[in-house]
């Protein structure tokens, strides 16, 4: 029975010891599943390869599996001659403008709010701690007279302080972005005698929008740089 109370003991002690967080060797693996087997490291050098470079380069025509695209207008918002398209290469239809305002709302609003006139809370919470920082006005004269294809740059690989939303949003989703912005400028701009005779007594005007007053920050807060336009 001692005899069999000493194994415990040095079983028990075994595994304690096994369990400590601080190994200087590898620990003994039985069945390693792959988890060890012969790499090269990232930017290594080889003899295997006639260069030397353990590093290969993708042969050519490989794609990503499931993201391969051709870069038409459709994907890049460009023509053949390198300019921006004037007009977007997809149908406006109410769905297209359903799925571009939701998207609107999610992606753009928190800084262009959701009228596209660059007063979003983000903008509204860094003037409240003395910053200085204005988005762009969507329904302004500049970014009316931006070809659409512009538009999708400036989603895709995003523009001065505005970061790329082209990850969250596939290309036909930036054209329906875009289509809502222009409707967002068309309702910024729009008269009553734009509206039809039949509808113009569900409409109410209020007139064109007042000049919107710039920030101005606290008293007491630091100075602030220049104010960069997004």
């Amino acid at each position: 029975m001692s005899y069999a109370r000493h194994l415990l003991w040095i079983a028990a002690a075994l595994m304690l010891a096994g369990c400590s967080s601080i190994q200087r060797t590898p620990p003994i693996q039985v069945w390693p599943d792959m988890r060890l087997q012969a790499r090269f490291e990232a930017q290594a050098t080889t003899g295997l390869f006639t260069d030397g470079r353990a590093s290969r380069r993708r042969p050519d025509g490989t794609v990503i599996r499931g993201h391969a695209y051709e870069e038409d207008v459709m994907n890049t918002g460009m023509l053949d001659n390198g300019m921006y398209v004037g007009k977007m290469p997809v149908e406006v239809t109410d769905a297209l403008l359903k799925e571009g305002e939701w998207r609107f709302n999610t992606y753009c609003a928190p800084c262009h709010d959701r009228t596209g006139t660059g007063k979003g809370m983000v903008p509204l919470r860094w003037a409240a701690e003395g910053g200085v920082w204005q988005p762009a006005d969507l329904t302004g004269d500049r970014e009316v007279e931006m070809a659409d294809g512009d538009l999708f740059n400036v989603i895709t690989f995003g523009r001065r302080t505005m970061p790329s939303y082209g990850a969250q949003n596939r290309a036909n989703e930036r054209w329906a972005i875009i289509a809502y912005v222009r409707v967002l400028q068309r309702a910024a701009r729009g008269t009553m005698n734009e509206v039809p005779s039949e509808l113009r007594s569900t409409v109410e005007y209020k007139g064109p929008p007042p000049e919107a007053a710039p920030a101005t920050p606290p008293a007491d807060a630091p100075a602030a740089g220049k104010a960069n336009k997004k």
